[in-house]
């Protein structure tokens, strides 16, 4: 029976990374079709020119930044429920690949709000909150980086991504409730997008969340064999004690 379970999960791990490769493709392909639907396929907005071609990659990098702090919250929540180190690590992932792209949004839009506004920043109220969702699951990471791996660490950082993801709703309705200079375009209240335009930024939307899914997968794959490392690093040091101990006997015993 333990053959089995064995012969089959390793059929599983195989037929995993036999996937990746088939994904990572996808990728690819998706991107370059996007970039090709961004620049040729839709049309120059009126108002704003060509720097509003920075909207099919401002607002796909807020969705694959949700992505990822939706991970961290939802497998936080297991963690407190049922602490395991695989989980804690999936958690761990989803927010460190959240950061990044969150970083992409936070420099996406001052470089769009420049030429548009006229200056890098404002104190827009999704812009705002955006900056507080950042500096949130920054600290979240920090922990992580900086205190040790103890379980009591792993649930305050758990109860760091939860809080955090209070923030997500916020920032959706914060224009239609608080105003603000952020358009609403696609959500209620909004002008719409030209069809054209409409193709190029779902086409990103769905882009980014597979990207996410690339990163998200090799990010676990890595933190996986580090455990695995950490294990084997682990098991190394008892069989030296072990040999250490055996050796101190026989030589007091030949003594």
């Amino acid at each position: 029976m333990g053959a089995k379970r064995t012969e089959g999960g390793t059929r599983a791990k195989l037929g995993a990374f036999a996937a990746y490769p088939v994904l990572v493709l996808v990728a690819a392909i998706a991107v370059v079709v996007s970039l090709y639907l961004a620049f040729e396929v839709a049309p120059i907005e009126k108002e704003m020119g060509v720097v509003q071609k920075i909207f099919y990659f401002h607002v796909p990098s807020a969705v694959g930044a949700y992505a990822g702090f939706f991970c961290a919250f939802i497998f936080s929540i297991w963690y407190l429920l049922r602490p395991s180190d695989r989980v804690d690590a999936l958690a761990r992932c989803g927010a460190e690949i959240g950061m990044v792209f969150c970083a992409m949004v936070l420099t996406s839009g001052p470089l769009w709000a420049r030429p548009v506004w006229g200056t890098f920043f404002v104190f827009d109220p999704q812009l705002t909150a955006t900056l507080f969702l950042f500096l949130i699951y920054g600290a979240y990471v920090i922990v992580r980086f900086v205190a040790s791996d103890s379980p009591r660490i792993k649930k305050i950082a758990a109860v760091i991504a939860i809080f955090g993801f209070i923030d997500v709703p916020i920032i959706h309705i914060s224009v239609k409730r608080w105003g603000g200079t952020h358009p609403l375009v696609e959500r209620e209240g909004g002008g719409g997008l030209h069809p054209d335009m409409k193709v190029a930024f779902y086409f990103a939307m769905a882009t980014f969340l597979v990207v996410y899914a690339v990163i998200y997968w090799l990010r676990v794959r890595i933190a996986a064999q580090h455990a695995r490392l950490r294990d084997l690093e682990h098991e190394v040091d008892e069989r030296a004690d072990e040999i250490a101990e055996l050796t101190a006997r026989t030589e007091g015993a030949s003594v």
